[in-house]
């Protein structure tokens, strides 16, 4: 969870270790992507679109993790 600004929303974020890798091997399974991934002050970051409709978040953290997975 992260603070914002503006009225309330919900996104889905899945995290991975290395975004390059991830992007590379999703696709080769047929995943779309709506873009490049971009370097965010907190991570790297990119969408992939879902069956249908909608598009879910793919990150790579560059901050220290406030938990372990």
């Amino acid at each position: 969870m992260h603070p914002a600004d503006g009225p309330a929303r919900h996104e889905l974020y899945f995290m991975c270790d290395d975004s390059e890798a991830t992007v590379s091997e999703l696709r080769a399974k047929g995943v779309e992507f709506a873009g490049d991934v971009s370097e965010e002050r907190w991570g790297r970051l990119t969408r992939f679109r879902l069956p249908g409709s909608g598009e879910v978040g793919l990150y790579e953290p560059r901050h220290p993790l406030a938990i372990d997975l």
